[in-house]
């Protein structure tokens, strides 16, 4: 996509950032002679006109925020691809620095959570919810402020219901999730709380609220584990940061903090060295029983929300003749929750689904049907073997991710080599193409950085430097200077040194001998 001009005003330049849903750029502004960052979306959400719809609406919306503690969206477009240009930052994200294993300052952990919630509080305020806080959408700038982006890409990807279908990578996403999000409910200004509640004790404890081998048992989790507290795993914070986190962890979202607001208010009483008086919400008792199948109900709507199902009404399945939800349920739990259906049982590879878990269930959930009806579930035999397909090297990172898909696999890695292919080509696969490996696996991309090496023009006559340095797609700088010593007509200096790599597109700069 090298030097490639998004409507007819944004040139592409390095792509600075990729991931399981869009690509990062950095591009010229040409009409305000400004750098900016362009993020374009996968091409497989392109061809859903749904998500198109949404993401033009919630993009719009995302660009009336104007926050110091918000990546400013500027512009949006749908050709190629539907992209954002965004403000560029100068920084690293927090998933970065949690990932380094780097623990915080009590101070800078509860700093940073201010950061967040008073970004959330201005938007809030704007009627926009972020629905998808986790340390990939927080920057820290190289000044060390705080920055959170992508309100308008989550939101879409929320309102579509696809927000976790990229199960690649959705244990990270599963681990910020609101009990509501978990059970296909509204997500609205409480779950911006709660998830940068996770974030905030994550920060401070060194780990998530709650871990799990799958998404459906992190989900299970968020809606009715307990909450391990806080102090029990870092015995030197503060009493007032517990009771912050219990709040903003509670599982009823009116049990929590009543606005962003609030709770930054809290953290700055702290921050100064001030008890809060914030009250805890008494936790009812449940009988073991009703626990259980509260439990299995759960973990069958957080096991739809994650694979992408949607219930009906978003509601939790109910128990009369509309056929409760399964996917993501061992066999077992599946047959306790289908008491009084006639089931059968078949088996399949499912790259999405951990094996012995029900991938499918025919009816599907929330079919109204009579009771003793027949229900035939599919159990993962887990994800089997695909292809590593041929024809990558030569394909753009988009097309390629598009193929990989379609084969079953996704990019676990890019990257990056110097190469005279246009940046983001692909130039080789591992492993290579025609492998057989296990389905819903990552594949590691090494594309084109769109750096070549600039060649040696000392010496060379001036037509045919410029001529070398054309075809390697470099712009020519050319300047004149004198030295007696060297032939008339040839290159005498050049910046950058020969060897160096530099960028397509960029300029390289000669001087060229000629006689005073």
């Amino acid at each position: 996509m090298m030097n490639k001009v998004l409507g007819s005003r944004y040139q592409l330049g390095e792509m600075i950032g990729t991931g399981g849903m869009a690509d990062v750029y950095i591009a010229q502004d040409q009409r305000l002679s400004r750098e900016v960052a362009v993020k374009i979306l996968r091409s497989d959400l392109a061809k859903d006109p749904t998500f198109v719809s949404r993401f033009r609406k919630e993009a719009k919306a995302a660009a009336g925020l104007n926050h110091p503690g918000i990546v400013a969206v500027y512009d949006s477009g749908e050709e190629p691809a539907p992209y954002i240009v965004m403000e560029l930052v100068s920084g690293h994200t927090l998933r970065e620095l949690i990932h380094n294993g780097e623990r915080l300052p009590l101070d800078r952990a509860l700093e940073i959570g201010a950061g967040i919630l008073a970004a959330l509080e201005y938007s809030h305020q704007r009627g926009i919810v972020h629905r998808d806080i986790k340390p990939a959408n927080v920057m820290i700038t190289d000044k060390g402020d705080v920055k959170v982006m992508d309100f308008g890409i989550a939101r879409a990807m929320d309102d579509l219901g696809a927000t976790l279908t990229s199960t690649w990578n959705v244990v990270g996403t599963a681990q910020y999730l609101s009990p509501e999000q978990a059970l296909g409910e509204i997500a609205d200004a409480p779950t911006d709380i709660y998830s940068a509640g996770c974030l905030l004790y994550e920060l401070l404890t060194g780990r998530p609220p709650y871990t799990g081998e799958t998404p459906v048992s992190i989900a299970y989790q968020h809606v009715s584990g307990a909450l391990t507290p806080a102090r029990q795993l870092q015995a030197d914070l503060p009493e007032s940061v517990e009771v912050l986190l219990t709040v903003a962890l509670a599982k009823k979202p009116e049990d929590r903090y009543v606005s962003a607001s609030a709770m930054l208010e809290d953290i700055n009483k702290i921050r100064s060295g001030q008890n809060i008086s914030t009250k805890v919400a008494r936790t009812p008792l449940v009988s073991r029983r009703t626990a259980l199948f509260t439990g299995l109900a759960v973990l069958a709507a957080g096991a739809a929300a994650i694979v992408g199902l949607s219930l009906s009404g978003g509601s939790t399945p109910s128990l009369g003749n509309e056929i409760p939800n399964v996917v993501g349920l061992s066999e077992a739990d599946a047959r306790a929750l289908l008491t009084g259906y006639t089931v059968t049982i078949q088996r399949a590879h499912d790259p999405r689904i951990p094996r012995d878990r029900v991938a499918s269930q025919i009816p599907l959930a929330t079919t109204q049907v009579k009771k003793g009806s027949a229900v035939t579930l599919t159990i993962s035999d887990g994800p089997g073997d695909a292809i590593v397909p041929d024809g990558l090297v030569g394909m753009s990172l988009i097309d390629a991710r598009t193929a990989l898909a379609a084969a079953g696999l996704v990019i676990s890695k890019t990257e990056a080599a110097p190469s005279d292919e246009a940046q983001g080509t692909v130039l080789s696969v591992l492993p290579e193409p025609g492998s057989t490996i296990t389905a819903g696996s990552g594949v590691v991309l090494t594309i084109a950085s769109g750096e070549v090496a600039v060649p040696n023009l000392i010496g060379v006559e001036a037509i045919q430097a410029k001529t070398l340095l054309i075809q390697a797609g470099f712009l020519v700088r050319e300047f004149n200077d004198y030295d007696a010593a060297q032939t008339v007509g040839v290159v005498i200096r050049q910046a950058p040194d020969p060897g160096t790599t530099q960028t397509i597109g960029k300029p390289v700069t000669i001087t060229i001998n000629k006689a005073p």
